[in-house]
C-alpha cells in the first residue's frame, strides 16, 4: 500500500497514477474522505476519553449536589466514548479497505498506455532464418513429441486442459534448467530457497495478489489457504512482521516452487503446447533493499535475467512495460521476451518488478537504520519459468532432423549431452 501522508500531501500524483493504470480515479477522493473521518473521529475519541478521565478524578471530591450532576455527565460521556470508538473503528476499517484497492504509484518514466504501448529498450541475439537454412521450423509441441519430452494428451486426460507431462529428456531438461538457474543465482549472492506452495490469506493479500490478480488464484476453501502463482508470495512474506537491521541489507533470495494459475480470461490463447499452463515450476529472485536503492537493484535484477537468457543463447528483447499492464504492486516492470520462431514474435520469458515500499507496508516489514524505523523496498525477478523456457530452447535450437542442440550452459547438467535426439518410434 502507499503512504497515507503522501496521499494527503500530493493527491494529484496519486490520481495521475491511477489514471495511468486505467484504474478508478474516484477511489482517491473516497480514500481521502475516509482518512479525514478516521482522523477526526480519532481526535474526538481522544478528547472524550480525556474528559472522562478528568471527570473520574472530580467525582470523589465533589459535594453531594455536584456529584449527581457529574455522574449524569459521566453516564453521557460513557455513551459518547463508545459511539466515538465505534465511529473511529469503522472509519479506520474503511480507510484500510480502500487503501488496499489502490495500486502502487507508477514510476514517472513508465510509458503510459495498455499492453501494446510498451517501449523496447534493447534487443539481443540473432534471429535464425530457417528459409536460408532450408527447412520449416517445427513448433515446440511437435518437437517435444519427436523427442519424447512433452505429453499434453495424457496431461489433459489426467488433469484437464493446460496440464502436461514432461517425460524423458523433457524432465531432464527441466532439472537442468532449474539447477543451472539456481547455480547462477547462488554465484550472484542469492540464498537458494525451497518455498511453500500454500500460503495464508495475509501472505497473498500482502503481496498484492488478491486485488486485480485474484481471478487467477486457486483458493482451498476448507483450509483457507491459497496456492501460489509465484514463489514471490512466500519470499515476500518470509520477513512479515519483522524489523531488519539496515546493515543486513540487501537480502537476496532465489526461490524454487511449483506455481499455479487459473489463467482466467485466457480462453483461446496459447491453447497448444505448454506456453500457457495451470501448473509450472519457476526459479524466482527476490530482494529486500533500502528504499533509496530500489532502482539500482531493479537494474541488477534485469542484468541477471539478461545474463541468463544470453547463456541459453536465445534471441530476446527487453521492454519497459506500459502503465496499464503493470501488476498492482509494481511501480515499474521490465520484461525479457524471447523470440518464438513458429509464432513469429517475441513472447515474455522473464520479468522484474520494483515494488518500492508497497508490499512491505502491507506485510509490516521494516528496516531499522540508527534510531529510525521505516518500510523497506521489495523487488522480484523471474529467472526461469520452466515451460516457457523449454518452448524457447526447443524452437530456437532445433535442427532439420528434429533434434535440438543443447546450449553449453546446460550441458554439465545433462550428462554432457550436446544434442537432444529424436526417440525411436
Amino acid at each position: 500500500m502507499i503512504d497515507l501522508r503522501l496521499l494527503r500531501e500530493d493527491p494529484d500524483r496519486v490520481r495521475a497514477s491511477q489514471r495511468a493504470r486505467g484504474e478508478d480515479v474516484a477511489l482517491v477522493d473516497s480514500l481521502l474522505s475516509a482518512d479525514e473521518r478516521r482522523r477526526s473521529s480519532g481526535v474526538r475519541f481522544d478528547e472524550l476519553r480525556a474528559e472522562q478521565k478528568s471527570l473520574g478524578k472530580l467525582i470523589p471530591k465533589a459535594s453531594a449536589e455536584e456529584k449527581a450532576e457529574l455522574l449524569k455527565r459521566a453516564e453521557q460521556l460513557k455513551a459518547d466514548v463508545k459511539a466515538a470508538d465505534a465511529e473511529r473503528d469503522a472509519a479506520d476499517t474503511e480507510t484500510h479497505e480502500l487503501l488496499l484497492q489502490l495500486g502502487n504509484l507508477v514510476h514517472p518514466d513508465v510509458p503510459v498506455g495498455g499492453e501494446e504501448d510498451f517501449v523496447t529498450l534493447e534487443t539481443h541475439g540473432e534471429i535464425r532464418d530457417f528459409t536460408v537454412e532450408g527447412f520449416e521450423p517445427k513448433d515446440h509441441l511437435e518437437l517435444g513429441t519427436i523427442l519424447g519430452a512433452i505429453d499434453t494428451e495424457r496431461g489433459a486426460k489426467v488433469s484437464g486442459s493446460r496440464f502436461y507431462f514432461l517425460t524423458g529428456v523433457g524432465a531432464l531438461l527441466e532439472l537442468a534448467l532449474v539447477n543451472a538457474a539456481i547455480a547462477q543465482a547462488t554465484a550472484a549472492g542469492f540464498t537458494p530457497m525451497l518455498t511453500p506452495a500454500l500460503v495464508r490469506p495475509q501472505s497473498m493479500a500482502g503481496t498484492g495478489f488478491l486485488g486485480q490478480a485474484a481471478q487467477d488464484v486457486y483458493h482451498l476453501d476448507k483450509d483457507d489457504l491459497y496456492l501460489v502463482g509465484t514463489s514471490e508470495v512466500a519470499l515476500a512474506a518470509y520477513h512479515m512482521d519483522e524489523i531488519i537491521d539496515a546493515d543486513r541489507l540487501p537480502l537476496r533470495y532465489a526461490g524454487f516452487s511449483p506455481c499455479f494459475r487459473r489463467e482466467a480470461g485466457s480462453h483461446g490463447k496459447d491453447t497448444r503446447g505448454i506456453f500457457r499452463v495451470h501448473q509450472f515450476d519457476k526459479v524466482e529472485m527476490f530482494s529486500y533493499v533500502a528504499p533509496e536503492d530500489s532502482q539500482a537493484e531493479h537494474q541488477r535484477l534485469l542484468d541477471w535475467e539478461k545474463h541468463w537468457l544470453t547463456s541459453l543463447e536465445l534471441p530476446f528483447r527487453v521492454i519497459d512495460v506500459a502503465s496499464a499492464d503493470l501488476g498492482s504492486s509494481a511501480s515499474r516492470k521490465f520484461d525479457c521476451e524471447a523470440w518464438i520462431p513458429t509464432q513469429g514474435k517475441y513472447r515474455e520469458l522473464t520479468s522484474t518488478s520494483d515494488c518500492t515500499e508497497f508490499q512491505s507496508r502491507r506485510l509490516q516489514i521494516r528496516v531499522r537504520d540508527g534510531k529510525q524505523v521505516k518500510p523497506l523496498a521489495t523487488l522480484n525477478g523471474t529467472l526461469c519459468a520452466v515451460p516457457r523456457t523449454i518452448v524457447a530452447i526447443l524452437e530456437n535450437h532445433q535442427q532439420a532432423d528434429g533434434s535440438v542442440r543443447v546450449p553449453e550452459v546446460l550441458r554439465p547438467y545433462l550428462g554432457g549431452r550436446e544434442v537432444l535426439e529424436p526417440v525411436a518410434k
